[in-house]
């Protein structure tokens, strides 16, 4: 898998763990480590044994995040640095701190691939000068004699799948790269996305139907990945050519700093708003969104202060910024940033009101700014 763009640090949600190699941190996806136990468990019983078992979970392991650290090791070529990389069931996700150009997407996205393919081409030229290949028939059965070939052929099975067109594979990413030269980059994402929702469907249809239920399982990972790749597009294009303050929340209540937990669940109750800039006069000094608000209920006193609770590193965006590039920030960020016109707070921007902002350009009716009002 390729490279996801994004714009901040922040760790990918349901990652666990983390490891730094080249300076860029190394998460595991909660699925992932289940799919190391499965297969840990998968290979026992047969005619391996256990240190084959482990060293070929761990190659294969270790064939993932070298592939990711191609796609990594290609970006920072190009200047783009990788603030991330998540391993996932099939394969990981390198995110890089700004989205790459069409031809800078198509050299990161075959680098991971090419990876696997000199590991597995080294592997197959060691053992066919040393020791001779095995039959790819004997294969099937896993022993210790046979581990290197099947480690090999993992690489290849690793390229291969990810260059199949499908979002969000590398081949995907290609495809896209390729459709962006002659097509609207939006235009070239839904249609590879379309494309990898279709194949995910045919691979999953085929799985239920020879009872290869692993095949199900990655269908249903490429589904949701192209199905978030195509939804961001549309998301883009919809939002392509708005500042922020077109639809941004332009009546919004404050706390003040002196205010308690208290006050701010009297307020989310009171009102339909979610998260909470905590002011001192006219200075904005943090963000209480409703998460934070119920973990500090669950963990302190009622009487504790929102000052001591809130988030002091929140986004902050200009009500003249553009929307469809605010977007990834504000996934990030958690789902809302404060609008900030020089120091002063003229509004509120969360994935509900966007949420909302893209209907309405759905039905095509005109969207306008308008002046913010702040109550206390």
């Amino acid at each position: 898998m390729g490279p996801q763009p994004t714009h901040e640090q922040n760790p990918q949600s349901g990652s666990v763990g983390r490891v730094q190699i080249f300076g860029i941190p190394i998460r595991f996806h909660f699925t992932f480590v289940l799919l190391v136990v499965f297969l840990l468990v998968l290979g026992f019983g047969g005619e391996q044994s256990g240190a084959a078992i482990a060293i070929y979970v761990l190659a294969l392991f270790g064939s993932v995040l070298l592939h990711e650290l191609g796609h990594a090791l290609v970006s920072r070529r190009f200047g783009i640095k990788t603030t991330e990389i998540v391993l996932y069931p099939i394969g990981g996700v390198s995110r890089p701190e700004r989205k790459p150009t069409p031809t800078e997407e198509l050299w990161i996205s075959l680098a991971g691939p090419v990876v696997n393919l000199v590991i597995a081409g080294l592997l197959l030229a060691y053992l066919y000068f040393t020791h001779g290949l095995v039959a790819p028939a004997q294969m099937l059965k896993p022993t210790d004699n046979n581990l290197m070939e099947r480690i090999a052929a993992g690489n290849l099975i690793l390229a291969l799948f990810n260059l199949l067109p499908a979002f969000p594979m590398d081949g995907g990413r290609v495809l896209r790269a390729l459709l962006a030269r002659h097509r609207g980059e939006d235009e070239a994402t839904r249609i590879a996305a379309a494309t990898g929702q279709s194949l995910a469907f045919l691979i999953g249809l085929y799985g239920l139907l020879s009872a290869q239920f692993l095949l199900v399982f990655i269908a249903f990972f490429v589904y949701i990945g192209a199905a978030q790749e195509g939804a961001a597009a549309v998301s883009h294009s919809l939002t392509s050519g708005y500042p922020v303050r077109a639809a941004m929340v332009t009546e919004f209540h404050t706390l003040t700093h002196g205010q308690t937990l208290r006050d701010a669940a009297n307020l989310l109750l009171a009102t339909t708003q979610k998260d909470f800039p905590v002011a001192l006069g006219s200075q904005v000094l943090g963000l209480l969104d409703r998460n934070r608000l119920f973990r500090a209920m669950a963990t302190a006193s009622q009487d504790t202060l929102v000052a001591s609770m809130m988030d002091r590193n929140f986004l902050r965006v200009s009500p003249a910024a553009s929307l469809s590039e605010t977007l990834p920030l504000l996934v990030d960020a958690g789902g809302c940033a404060l609008v900030m016109e020089d120091d002063r707070l003229v509004g509120l921007l969360s994935t509900d009101n966007i949420s909302e902002f893209l209907l309405l350009r759905k039905f095509g009716i005109s969207v306008q700014s308008v002046e913010p009002s702040a109550a206390g």
